[in-house]
Parts: C-alpha cells; structure tokens; sequence
C-alpha cells in the first residue's frame, strides 16, 4: 500500500500535478471490485464533489454553484437530493426564507 501512495506520488501530468485519470482508474476499479453500482458511484461523486465546493467556498452556495457550473437553485435541490446537510457545511441562509410576505417589512 505505501508503494501504491508513492507511485501515486511520482505520477504527475505535465505541470507537475497528480496524475487524475490515472488516480481516477485506480478509484472505479476498487468500487466496481466493490460491488457498487454506477448509480451509486455518481451519486456519492457528486456529493463529494459539491461538499467539496462548498468548503473551497466557505459554504457560499452561490459562488459554489457558479463554479460547478449550475444555477444556485439547481445546487440546492440536487444536494438536498443527495443528503448533504447546509448547516454541517456553513451554507449562510440554509433555513426558511423570510420576507415581505411573512409580513416582516411593517406593511
């Protein structure tokens, strides 16, 4: 197993980075030898993909959803979907919005 970290190690592209696709091989050989299922594996990828956006982002959910590419809502919904917790990852106004229709503006 170290010899496996260190060849992950010298395994790097042209600018000197890990090597993902390989990196990447590596991981699905072990879920599919696992047993799971490609449903299972997308979802668990998104998950920590989007966790992880979140944490780059301190838990801004529109500047995490700009940088994955989607609109704010769809970040929402699909990491509702996926089980992810706001509060866990710092996302600010997670909870119930409030506004004029709560009749909170004195009107």
């Amino acid at each position: 197993m170290a010899d496996e970290a260190q060849d992950l190690k010298d395994r790097q592209d042209r600018n000197g980075r890990p090597d993902l696709n390989g990196i990447l091989c590596r991981l699905v050989d072990e879920l599919v030898g696992r047993g799971v299922t490609l449903e299972q594996g997308r979802q668990e990828f998104e998950k920590q993909f989007i966790v992880a956006s979140l944490r780059s982002n301190a838990g801004n959910l529109g500047r995490s959803a700009k940088s994955l590419g989607v609109h704010r809502n769809t970040l929402r919904n699909k990491a509702t979907r996926l089980g992810i917790d706001f509060d866990e990852h710092g996302v600010r106004g997670s909870g119930k919005r409030r506004g004029r229709r709560d009749g909170l503006h004195g009107n």
